[in-house]
């Protein structure tokens, strides 16, 4: 009875993530704007600051994980608005599974159609500010790491705003905050490795803020799903 219950719930996951990519591959045009916009951001900040190698190379970590996490934020309005705008959230919560769980399957969707495009284009980007071979490396590393916590927390703030007015500049300010220790976390690990620190421990430390967001977000994004939606 249990083992069916689990593949049940396993199976509306998979069901969830795959619809919630389909339906984003039909609108091209939300996954090609954070894509673009992380393009643009870091080739505009050597224009708009300085060219120098003796600059961009020790600044060059930071620059790619601010642009990364801004790119992911402006993705996250559109993480439930559509499934709201047509009523499919509704539905959702109706569901025999726990919705917590239909949450999760939703963020790692986000995370695969916006995050992992970030990752792969980072090493050709990390080039252009000067990035060494193994900074470049473990900027890969902790970006496959942090941006699925981008995209968890990023659920969370939402599925709180969702319905409301100029929900974009308030999902701003309720999740950058939060964002904070991932971005100290995973600039600082990049900039021991270009210093040939270890980095052993702070990926270590990444991980493991990825598995209190897994463990934790979706059944407060959930929470905050039905808060939403009875308010609405």
């Amino acid at each position: 009875m249990r083992r069916s219950a689990m593949g049940s719930d396993l199976s509306a996951m998979k069901a969830v993530m795959l619809r919630d990519i389909k339906t984003s591959l039909r609108q091209p045009q939300d996954l090609l704007n954070p894509l673009l916009f992380f393009i643009l951001v870091v080739m505009l900040f050597p224009l708009g600051v300085s060219p120098e190698v003796e600059f961009l190379q020790p600044a060059g970590g930071g620059i790619l994980w601010v642009a990364a996490l801004l790119s992911v934020l402006l993705s996250l309005d559109h993480l439930f608005r559509h499934d709201f705008d047509d009523g499919t959230l509704e539905q959702l919560m109706l569901q025999p599974q726990p919705l917590f769980l239909l949450v999760l399957a939703k963020s790692i969707a986000h995370w695969l159609l916006t995050g992992l495009p970030l990752v792969v284009l980072t090493p050709l980007l990390a080039v252009m500010v000067h990035l060494e071979g193994n900074s470049i490396g473990v900027l890969c590393l902790t970006l496959l790491i942090g941006t699925p916590v981008l995209s968890l927390i990023g659920a969370i703030g939402a599925a709180l705003t969702l319905g409301l007015r100029s929900a974009g500049v308030l999902l701003s300010l309720m999740i950058i905050p939060l964002y904070i220790p991932v971005l100290i976390f995973g600039t600082g690990t990049v900039m021991a490795a270009a210093e040939g620190a270890a980095v052993a421990g702070q990926l270590a430390l990444m991980g493991a803020f990825l598995a209190l967001a897994l463990t934790l977000a979706p059944f407060a994004a959930a929470a905050a799903l039905r808060i939403s939606l009875s308010n609405g």
